[in-house]
């Protein structure tokens, strides 16, 4: 079983779109934009030895956006079918009739509009892999992984690959498309025994199947996470510098991306709202969000509104210079759209980031750590308490405890606590940066947080 290439696909819904857009004109629409988006998927998953599914999925969503004066209205469906077309654009028209007036709302401005864009090589060109092959690199990690000692059970490995394709069109001027591809592969296995038990996992994730880690890899590196582990200690509540593990790092800088959106500082529901042009970071800090990036996990060449997009740097040596503006927000706030504007078929564009990452730092891990005579290694975050008006930061964690320098033994069952103000201005980012996400930081250093344990 293998994927069809969709590069032929990819031109019809780009004609599809234009379509709509022309029909939603002609039934009585000011202004339209049309979206569509098609994808399709095979993922399989194995575990202790075996193959316990298969699943492959494809579809083709559209949405259509509609303006009637200041009012607006959003359609979607998966049915392409005439039959249901038809009364699709007309339900659109009217309800934008009767849709209450947006001052804010409305198509890009033609000027800012995308009229040609790099190529990206989001893209995977090559043949799509069988499932017998993705169960093949599913068992080759899970076998890795029980072969580590101390691996006593497994949660399963998976391996999948995707493609999809976009389509923009709007009466504004813009039309165009864009394919990309996705590979990966992952295991989770326990260690230990009983009530003892503890799981970890490892992952590998990347646009191209040639730049998948080996699975053989990503294994045993699950393996030895778990491993390690076991025989976790409770730790007494106090205030101690916390280090972020890169795979959790990048959380920081997400909050930092929510609390700076458009949508977030028009209704002044930010801790940031008052800090443009202003430190909010420790000096020497720098955050990019790259749409350019080759390869990136969430490269694109324009914005959810046909707009220009570019690298831009949020945090240019700690201070706050942007932002994350679709054009709805940045009408509402006085300012011009920074292309940040991502959506699905389902409703409006809302700001988003593309690849974000925290721009490495000097210290190696080690280093970063060295002067830490008790503190907190965090590898694992449970929750969500986050308070985006105040900055109030409380999340479960586990890891491992650090003393005079070192990772002395795994601690779990703790909630790490402060204000994302405080901790922004206290950070240290070590050299380590490696781009796995989509939302990528180095390991973190923050001083001066609280532990509440036993």
């Amino acid at each position: 079983m293998s994927i069809p290439a969709t590069a032929a696909s990819t031109e019809t819904a780009l004609d599809i779109a234009a379509n709509l857009v022309e029909r939603a004109r002609k039934a009585g629409a000011d202004a339209a934009e049309a979206l569509v988006v098609e994808g399709t998927s095979l993922g399989v998953s194995w575990r202790l030895g075996k193959l316990e599914d298969v699943e492959r999925s494809e579809g083709r969503d559209i949405g259509l956006r509609v303006f009637i004066g200041q009012r607006q209205a959003t359609v979607s469906s998966t049915d392409l079918s005439e039959a249901a077309l038809a009364p699709m654009i007309e339900r659109a028209v009217a309800m934008a009739r009767v849709a209450p007036e947006d001052p804010f709302c409305g198509l890009a401005d033609p000027a800012l509009l995308a009229r040609d864009w790099p190529d990206l090589d989001i893209e995977d060109k090559s043949p799509a892999p069988s499932a017998e092959a993705l169960a093949a690199v599913a068992a080759q990690a899970e076998e890795a992984a029980l072969a580590v000692p101390g691996v006593t059970n497994s949660s399963g490995a998976g391996a999948s690959f995707g493609r999809s394709g976009v389509a923009l069109v709007t009466s504004g001027g813009f039309a165009g498309s864009y394919a990309g591809t996705s590979s990966s592969f992952s295991c989770s296995v326990l260690a230990g025994e009983g009530t003892a038990m503890e799981r970890d996992y490892e992952f590998s994730s990347r646009r191209h199947a040639a730049d998948l880690e080996s699975a053989a890899e990503i294994g045993r590196r699950a393996g030895e996470k778990a491993v390690r582990r076991l025989g976790p200690r409770k730790v007494k509540s106090q205030s101690v510098p916390i280090v972020y593990d890169p795979r959790v790092s990048g959380g920081l800088v997400g909050h930092f991306a929510s609390a700076i959106s458009g949508s977030a500082i028009a209704r002044g529901t930010s801790f940031l709202k008052k800090e443009m042009g202003k430190p909010v970071f420790a000096k020497g800090i720098s955050i990019v969000d790259d749409p350019h990036m080759k390869r990136g996990l969430r490269s694109k060449p324009f914005d959810g509104e046909g707009v220009m997009n570019r690298r831009f740097h949020l945090i240019e040596d700690g201070v706050l210079t942007t932002w994350l503006l679709d054009t709805a927000t940045a009408r509402q706030l006085g300012l011009e759209t920074t292309g940040h504007a991502s959506r699905g078929t389902g409703g409006p564009p809302s700001p988003s980031t593309t690849n974000l990452y925290m721009e490495a730092g000097c210290l190696s891990v080690k280093e970063l750590i060295a002067d830490i005579r008790q503190g907190l290694y965090v590898t694992e975050m449970i929750g969500m308490g986050i308070n985006g008006v105040t900055g109030d930061y409380s999340r479960g964690a586990s890891g491992f405890w650090i003393e005079n320098g070192e990772i002395a033994y795994p601690v779990s069952e703790i909630t790490v606590a402060g204000n994302l103000k405080d901790m922004f201005l206290n950070m240290t980012p070590a050299d380590d940066l490696e781009f796995r996400y989509g939302t990528n930081a180095p390991t973190i250093r923050v001083e001066g947080m609280t532990v509440a344990g036993s």
